[in-house]
């Protein structure tokens, strides 16, 4: 079943970003959430089918019902997804499939949580090593960082990457948040800054991480033709692809070659596109090596050509093919599923235009790349500001 053409964004929003000790996890998606019906000039109750993802700091087991009650909505259709960083892709694919099908006329994505001030220094440590196979690999001390700490090992190994690549990336995405009044770091940063911050887990060292914050966005889904006749310009599906390889890394196929070679190949055949089509990129980049495996695997650069491609400035507003133009995940936001998501509402802010200094020009297509797990789950999507 394609889903190109069918149907389009036409509402984001985003949270207070950072530190937001006035809001639970609920209360920054509602903000989100109604921020997003704002921007489409939509009302609560246009809305039958709400899908969100998961939390780290909120108690319910069904979080999108609880997110419904919370913000008085009654939808047809309802689900919480679990999927990591994957999640906000595949919701959208979710909510595109059920508007296809006729099962809602008008669905709202959301995700994010309070993860900077709803989680303690502990509980943040124990999320971040209650990870990895309980028999082979979690006795051995593993972690989050650790684990993509051995990916970005191997592909040093394989393909020569520097730790000075590794750095360009969180320098690029930094020079992005600076543009973007919502982001959440606002200083310059230096490669000699990156290559000198405290070692998390070789070679990573902590500005090679992304960033904790109180987080959340959301987006308005409708059919296409409905979406003409709504405030906002469009962004309409043009490609969506999605591909889980493992759950536990040691049953990983590959350190350097992970699923989204298949998500971006299944989303670019649904679009009728490749990648010299597309204007910008967001990349998920929960660490630095992240965004240059994704960049090989979606086809922009051959494998082991992403490090140079970061290095060199190709991946700069005014570049190639500017990535992360609001910051990303190292910069910008992570809460949970919220840098994921983020990246949806900026693809779409960029499509309309209008963004001054962080513009990219005369952009039409945008490719947006989720991530989850320890590189596990992956969807790409491909957006753009007029039916292909």
């Amino acid at each position: 079943m394609t889903l190109k053409n069918q149907v389009a964004i036409v509402g984001v929003g985003e949270s207070d970003i950072g530190k937001v000790p006035n809001l639970s996890g609920l209360g920054l998606n509602a903000q989100a959430c109604r921020r997003a019906l704002d921007d489409a000039g939509l009302k609560p109750t246009d809305i039958d089918g709400l899908l969100t993802a998961y939390s780290f700091t909120e108690p319910y087991t069904m979080l999108g019902a609880s997110l419904c009650e919370y913000m008085g909505l009654k939808p047809r259709m309802c689900a919480s997804m679990v999927a990591g960083g994957a999640s906000p892709g595949i919701m959208l694919r979710h909510a595109a499939q059920a508007i296809a099908s006729g099962t809602a006329e008008t669905v709202l994505v959301c995700a994010g949580e309070n993860r900077a001030t709803g989680l303690g220094r502990e509980a943040a440590i124990a999320v971040l090593t209650n990870v990895g196979h309980p028999q082979f690999e979690k006795p051995y001390g593993a972690s989050i960082p650790g684990f993509y700490a051995m990916v970005a090992q191997r592909h040093m190994h394989e393909h020569g990457t520097k730790r000075e690549q590794l750095a360009s990336v969180a320098v690029n995405t930094r020079a992005h948040a600076l543009l973007h009044p919502q982001a959440q770091m606002k200083t310059p940063l230096t490669i000699e800054q990156v290559l000198s911050s405290k070692r998390i887990a070789e070679p990573l060292g902590m500005l090679d991480c992304c960033i904790i914050s109180d987080a959340a966005g959301a987006f308005v889904v409708t059919s296409a033709s409905r979406a003409r006749d709504l405030k906002q310009r469009p962004a309409y599906l043009l490609g969506i692809g999605e591909m889980h390889t493992h759950e536990h890394l040691l049953c990983a196929p590959d350190l350097t070659h992970f699923g989204a070679a298949e998500s971006g190949r299944a989303a670019y055949a649904m679009a009728g596109l490749c990648p010299a089509d597309v204007d910008l990129a967001q990349l998920y980049d929960c660490f630095t090596i992240v965004p240059i495996l994704e960049l090989e695997e979606l086809g922009f650069v051959a494998p082991g050509e992403g490090g140079a491609f970061f290095a060199d400035g190709h991946a700069h507003l005014g570049g190639r093919l500017p990535v992360n133009t609001n910051g990303g995940m190292l910069s910008h936001a992570h809460a949970g599923a919220a840098g994921a998501i983020l990246g949806i509402v900026e693809v779409v802010r960029q499509l309309r235009g209008g963004l001054g200094a962080r513009q990219v020009q005369g952009a039409e297509v945008g490719l947006v790349h989720n991530e989850g797990g320890i590189l596990s789950s992956h969807c790409t999507l491909l957006l753009g500001n007029a039916p292909g």
